[in-house]
């Protein structure tokens, strides 16, 4: 446990819920929680999401019940009806999602009854739907997931008529994917390119119409091994549509076997996808191509250490064998994780990775990274013909930076908690999402020089 205390790489699930709730367009989150809550939750997602803002109403402007000593004794219902009543008032909102916290959960608030009642009263209100954040219950990667089932059993409108090429895309957590709008947009452009109609739910094309509407695709598609997909089982069960979990592609080789995958499960025209691919693939190529004289006069390969969740994990260092080039010497996966659950994981990298069982590490401790890199590289011992771990780079979080200071590596910060850059738009994903990565990776090596 203290591990997460010291350097969390995630919040509880209050603050995944409250990013998700409000990377969504026009909804707006009414958390039913202790006092001060969400100003510690949205404040650990603003700053370490890149220095997100706040959106449309969250950050300080989230409404919340703020249930204190006498709701505890009382129950808190009636206050979060007196919120709910005065939210209205002030916030205009096309979906209100009450998010449950620790205190309102052990006390057993009857929520439930608070949405019927609110949705009897009928008069034009916004939609209004609950979803778990209570932290016994995980961590912010549970809130993520805990929004989406609401959405799919409680928002999305049952449809049993399928449409043809149409798709939903999710699996990338807003705020936690520090990199979600980007990686979203370039992944919808993608499949765009193939045909097919696509809902991401939380980008700037996106609107709640689309997720209301989303029980009509043909297949939904979780780029994540992880996150996502108990929500996607949720979908499956409720709307009957089934759906493909798949790695998130970063670069060109990745991003064309995720392309072939998806069409083949849809059986799309095996022509127009291979043109779409052939014209990817020389346009990133046509970029990619200028690093290779620094790369080589400059001598640019480098052993490389990831620190990150399971989904940028696998992505990041199938990218760094087969496009990069690099050598990699640790993963270490960040996520908490049952050891029954890690030989699956394990099967994630193979493809990317030469010897995943030596190579990968599943540690929360940030502070125990340069351990299990020694574990597999030996420690100077003042022998004349030691090899030394150089030249190195880290591709980690923020909590990461120092431990890449003391081996004289180069950083980048690409994982949640990203507080030393800002992140707007960027992506990491498919083909320019990856020129994105080189350019961020060799920006760092030049720099120094």
């Amino acid at each position: 446990m203290g591990a997460f205390i010291e350097k969390p790489r995630f919040t509880c699930p209050l603050g995944g819920a409250l990013a998700t709730v409000g990377a969504l367009p026009r909804a707006v989150a009414v958390l039913h929680a202790s006092q001060g809550c969400g100003g510690n939750s949205i404040g650990a997602i603003m700053q370490g999401a890149g220095h997100t803002g706040s959106g449309y109403c969250g950050g300080a402007s989230i409404p919340t019940s703020a249930i204190g000593e006498q709701q505890i004794v009382f129950g808190g219902a009636a206050r979060l009806e007196e919120q709910l009543e005065s939210t209205l008032e002030v916030v205009d909102a096309e979906l209100l999602v009450v998010i449950s916290g620790c205190t309102a959960e052990i006390i057993g608030d009857d929520i439930e009854a608070v949405l019927r009642n609110y949705r009897a009263a009928g008069g034009g209100r916004p939609p209004l739907i609950h979803a778990s954040g209570a932290g016994f219950k995980g961590n912010s990667y549970f809130g993520y997931d805990s929004v989406l089932k609401s959405l799919f059993r409680d928002y999305v409108v049952p449809n049993p008529s399928k449409k043809k090429g149409k798709v939903n895309l999710w699996g990338l957590p807003p705020a936690l994917d520090v990199f979600w709008e980007g990686n979203l947009i370039e992944l919808r452009r993608v499949l765009e390119g193939i045909g097919l109609t696509v809902n991401t739910f939380f980008t700037k094309r996106d609107t709640l119409v689309e997720l209301k509407n989303a029980a009509d695709a043909e297949l939904n598609i979780v780029v994540s091994p992880v996150n996502g997909v108990a929500a996607a089982e949720v979908f499956k069960e409720v709307h009957g549509v089934d759906h493909l979990v798949t790695d998130l592609p970063i670069g060109a080789k990745a991003t064309a076997n995720f392309v072939r995958e998806v069409a083949q499960r849809l059986t799309l025209d095996q022509a127009r996808v291979e043109s779409f691919l052939a014209a990817e693939k020389a346009s990133y190529y046509h970029f990619f191509n200028r690093i290779s004289d620094s790369y080589a006069d400059l001598d640019f390969q480098r052993y490389l250490v990831i620190v990150a969740d399971t989904t940028y994990a696998v992505a990041l260092s199938r990218f760094a064998q087969h496009e990069l080039g690099w050598v990699t010497s640790l993963v270490a996966v960040t996520d908490p994780t049952d050891p029954e659950d890690r030989p699956s994981v394990l099967r994630r990298f193979e493809g990317g990775l030469p010897d995943p069982e030596r190579t990968v590490a599943f540690e929360t401790d940030t502070s125990q990274v340069s351990a299990r890199l020694f574990e597999r590289w030996p420690k100077p011992d003042g022998s004349r013909y030691y090899r030394p771990f150089s030249p190195a780079f880290v591709i980690g979080s923020r909590l990461d930076k120092d431990f890449a200071d003391s081996i004289g590596a180069g950083h980048l910060s690409v994982s949640y908690p990203i507080s030393n850059r800002f992140v707007l738009n960027r992506g990491y994903a498919g083909y320019t999402g990856a020129l994105h990565l080189v350019e961020d990776v060799f920006s760092v090596l030049v720099a120094k020089r």
